[in-house]
């Protein structure tokens, strides 16, 4: 599973640990091992212009989801066996946004990244929250997924 990750937005950021994440969820939602993900942090100017630009709407948003092999399978274990690339995706977070919510949400930057991060992989994977049974069924994945990646911190395992 290759993950990387640039942070351009100017905003310290553990990348490290980002890229810990992201290799969790994508290992627990079993997704091919051979995957790529790229995850780019960017600053407020630049998450507007691309906000515009692919959704039609005003101002900065807090991530986007750009999947790229729309033939590729990601859940299937020999999915594009034959090619080495298998490009998932690209996320873009921009911490500025992250921070604004973490903040009225009452929780720490760092957990809004990780959720932002996860988001993005989910919506990479399918996932959407366009209709009220697909956000329930988001949520719940997401939820579940950061309460596990939570534990296996604490335990040290990530």
């Amino acid at each position: 599973m290759a993950v990387f990750v640039a942070n351009e937005s100017g905003v310290e950021a553990d990348e490290v640990t980002l890229t810990a994440l992201a290799r969790f969820v994508l290992d627990t939602m079993k997704v091919n091992p051979l995957a790529e993900l790229s995850v780019m942090l960017v600053e407020q100017a630049a998450m507007e212009e691309l906000h515009v630009r692919y959704m039609g709407e005003e101002g900065p948003t807090d991530v986007l989801a750009f999947p790229q092999d729309d033939a590729f399978d990601p859940s299937a274990p020999d999915s594009g066996e034959d090619d080495p690339t298998l490009l998932l995706g690209d996320i873009v977070l921009c911490p500025e946004v992250a921070r604004r919510q973490a903040a009225k949400a009452g929780h720490s930057t760092e957990h809004e990244m990780h959720l932002l991060c996860t988001h993005g992989i989910l919506h990479l994977l399918g996932y959407d929250h366009a209709e009220p049974d697909e956000e329930r069924e988001m949520w719940a994945v997401q939820s579940r997924l950061l309460t596990s990646w939570a534990s296996a911190r604490a335990a040290g395992t990530h």
